[in-house]
């Protein structure tokens, strides 16, 4: 659920859970973001094409993945919030079918830039972690 009023960045601590998001991954949800962040490689939008390479079906590329861990951020965060770094690994792919669930935790503050550093993991409920990595996000010092 999206924040509607920003974190000021007092109001954080290291060690805060954000709370899970869940995503339906579907054909469509891959092929139009695929289609949208200018992705034509054929696994993420032709099913004959990823099974000649050994999946089953079209699979997410990782600048959807990255989209959706800054998202996860910033929903939390809210609107007057900046994302300044992300760090991402892709593990298992996400398919149609499957649902995966996205978690983060506080890890660090830096008081001078107002920065704060978000662990976020995303595992689906098939083959296990999809992605891990870091978000960097500035908050404003006062709401």
């Amino acid at each position: 659920m999206m924040n509607t009023q920003t974190l000021a960045y007092g109001d954080v601590a290291v060690g805060d859970k954000l709370p899970p998001l869940k995503i339906d991954i579907t054909s469509g949800l891959i092929t139009g973001a695929a289609i949208a962040t200018r992705d034509f490689t054929p696994v993420h939008h032709e099913k004959w094409a990823a099974q000649a390479g050994g999946l089953p079906d079209v699979f997410m590329n990782i600048l959807t993945s990255n989209g959706f861990m800054g998202r996860f951020v910033t929903d939390w965060a809210g609107p007057d919030s900046t994302i300044k770094g992300v760090s991402l690994k892709l593990g298992a792919p996400n398919l149609p079918g499957f649902v995966m669930t996205v978690t983060g935790e506080v890890k660090a503050k830096d008081d001078y830039s107002g920065i704060v550093e978000v662990a976020v993991e995303g595992e689906n409920n098939v083959w296990g972690t999809h992605m891990s990595g870091t978000v960097k996000i500035e908050l404003p010092k006062e709401a």
